[in-house]
């Protein structure tokens, strides 16, 4: 990763729980204090969100009421190309990790833990 400063760095967390945002946020804001993290409950809000700043990472959910994670994660990529997208899913089966890979984001399996937090965050650090 190119060196940059840590408050240049946005973040937006999608998913529909409350609890799985305030996990995620607890988490980064322990390993990346200086990042600025907005959430989202679902597709259609961080699709919007992100049309409206730029976001470096996005956590995002696949299983939400309206749009699925994966086709807000389709849209997301497309329009924002240089942005890192880590999927989060308690749907461990092999077509969610192949939809993922597909969209070039990172599959990450629920629960929300310091263990999954760690690989988002290596996913999104790792040079392109």
């Amino acid at each position: 990763m190119t060196e940059t400063t840590s408050s240049a760095i946005s973040v937006l967390l999608v998913d529909d729980s409350r609890v799985s945002r305030m996990m995620i946020r607890t988490l980064l804001q322990a390993k990346r204090p200086g990042w600025t993290l907005v959430e989202a409950s679902n597709g259609d809000e961080a699709l919007a969100l992100a049309a409206a700043q730029p976001f470096q990472f996005c956590t995002m959910d696949i299983n939400m009421p309206g749009m699925l994670g994966t086709d807000a994660a389709e849209l997301l990529l497309r329009d924002f190309p240089g942005m890192r997208l880590a999927l989060f899913s308690a749907n461990i089966q092999e077509t969610q990790r192949t939809r993922a890979a597909e969209l070039g984001a990172k599959f990450v399996a629920k629960p929300v833990s310091e263990k999954s937090i760690t690989e988002a965050l290596a996913f999104f650090e790792a040079a392109p």
